[in-house]
């Protein structure tokens, strides 16, 4: 199955569009602003900066005829990477310091309130030892997205964090939106 996502100039899937089947560092030469993205599959790890940085935004298959649809902050996307669907399990560790110190709980399933599970309301470090993570600025999956890819994060900043405070996370799968 070959991955797609149509980027569009204009609100509901108007104007100028580029159509991206992989990932893509920089694309500001396709188009000068998004207001709407039509997934056709896969997940998509969308970039407000070129070369992977700046906020992140996740989609999954799916319309979004507005930049609010995806939650996003502004009309911009300047690059892009895809990911296939991950079918095996989830199991992370995050830290209430840097460097894996302090308290540590491991997680296989979604966190919609992390102060809740946690006790703690930033997450230092983490250890991502299976599958593909979000993790969100709020509870309730909302605010600021970070796409989190099996590996060590020994700070936040390692994640993109703008700062070490995660309200929520959970599993990227087929039903994550």
């Amino acid at each position: 199955m070959t991955l797609k996502i149509i980027f569009y100039e204009d609100r509901n899937f108007q104007g100028r569009y580029y159509e991206c089947s992989g990932d893509c560092a920089d694309m500001h030469s396709y188009f000068s602003r998004c207001n709407s993205i039509r997934v056709d599959s896969g997940y998509w790890v969308l970039y407000e900066k070129p070369n992977y940085m700046g906020y992140q935004y996740i989609l999954n298959r799916g319309e979004y005829p507005d930049y609010q649809r995806w939650m996003g902050y502004n009309d911009c996307i300047r690059s892009c990477r895809m990911f296939p669907h991950y079918r095996g399990s989830y199991r992370m560790r995050i830290y209430e310091k840097a460097d894996f110190g302090g308290q540590m709980m491991e997680f296989m399933d979604d966190c919609p309130n992390v102060y809740d599970r946690f006790h703690y309301r930033d997450i230092y470090s983490c250890n991502v030892t299976e599958g593909y993570w979000i993790f969100y600025e709020h509870p309730n999956y909302r605010g600021r997205q970070y796409f989190l890819t099996p590996g060590e994060y020994r700070g936040w900043r390692d994640w993109g964090g703008m700062s070490p405070t995660i309200g929520s996370f959970r599993r990227m799968r087929a039903s994550f939106a």
